[in-house]
């Protein structure tokens, strides 16, 4: 259902474009400005990983200089059937992950210290499988389509009176007006429907790919509530990145409507118990624990107190 609404989405962007490029710019128009976006977007695909990563100050890590977060990922691309990716830390106190790349075979994925301070080890194992779905997905790809054509969307529409008003049968000065202002917002509604669509996929196969729907979900409710409070000036001054965070980064960002690029926590939490619950894993004892009773603990020290966890972890 998720990759149908995905289709959907990107249909009816396709058909918003035609609409407006044949008010706006005819054919002559729409053949410009898709083809500036096609270009502009490719070059962005072909080195989003170097930009982004570059953007946030990630630096790359292996075996030894984080051995337990680069066993998870190891052991997760395992799990996934996909290429190991370059692992990236990124010093910022706010919790956040992301994964970049323009297929899987040239794939990164990046956590901040702040995620890997308050998490536990299966819910940092949670949060990378989430980004290893986005890889398995290839969300980034579909983004970046659904990038060219919101971008030749508001191409069209920036300048709309340059092509409207030089072709006959052209859309009037009001209605050019209208469309001008109008065109990109639609654009952006639609763009951000397919960002939340993606995310909750990813949620999704991720849950698949580290076995236990609940690391993601006890995760997802420790860095909403810590997020908002921790700035991350990198995304700040890069705010067009911030659909590729599990957790939108951003400062005052917060409302799930139609101009949010991620989904309402909550309701992430909510289908990943229901899934929990749909293969025998969550009872109320779990949901008292993950939802309820959660704080900012440093997970990455020995708890020998601990009880073991009943349905046991994909790496031991």
């Amino acid at each position: 259902m998720s990759y149908a609404k995905t289709a959907l989405l990107l249909a009816a962007m396709t058909a918003l474009f035609v609409a407006i490029g044949g008010m706006l710019g005819g054919q002559t128009g729409m053949i410009i400005a898709l083809g500036v976006a096609l270009a502009m977007n490719l070059f962005s695909y072909w080195n989003s990983d170097k930009m982004v990563l570059k953007m946030h100050n990630a630096v790359e890590v292996d075996r030894k200089s984080a051995p337990e977060l680069y066993n998870i990922v190891e052991q997760l691309a395992i799990n996934a059937n996909l290429p190991m990716p370059a692992v990236y830390v990124i010093h910022t106190d706010q919790p956040n992950a992301f994964a970049t790349g323009r297929n899987p075979e040239n794939a990164a994925v990046a956590a901040t210290t702040g995620l890997l301070d308050i998490l536990s080890k299966e819910e940092v194992a949670g949060v990378m499988a989430h980004e290893f779905a986005h890889i398995k997905n290839r969300d980034t790809l579909i983004m970046t389509i659904t990038a060219t054509i919101a971008g030749a969307i508001s191409m069209l529409a920036n300048f709309g009176m340059f092509f409207g008003g030089r072709r006959e049968g052209g859309a009037g000065p009001i209605a050019t007006l209208a469309l001008m202002f109008l065109a990109p917002m639609a654009a952006a509604i639609v763009q951000m429907a397919i960002s939340r669509t993606r995310e909750y996929e990813a949620d999704r196969i991720g849950a698949e790919i580290c076995q236990r729907p609940l690391w993601l979900s006890s995760a997802l409710y420790k860095i909403s509530d810590a997020a908002g409070r921790r700035p991350f000036a990198e995304a700040e001054q890069n705010p067009a990145a911030a659909h590729m965070f599990i957790i939108n980064p951003l400062s005052g960002a917060r409302m799930d409507n139609i101009f949010s690029t991620h989904p309402n926590t909550e309701n992430r939490i909510i289908e990943l118990e229901n899934l929990a619950e749909e293969w025998g894993q969550l009872t109320p004892q779990d949901q008292d624990h993950f939802i309820t009773n959660q704080k900012e603990t440093g997970p990455w020290d020995a708890q020998p107190e601990k009880k073991k966890d009943p349905f046991g972890g994909p790496w031991g």
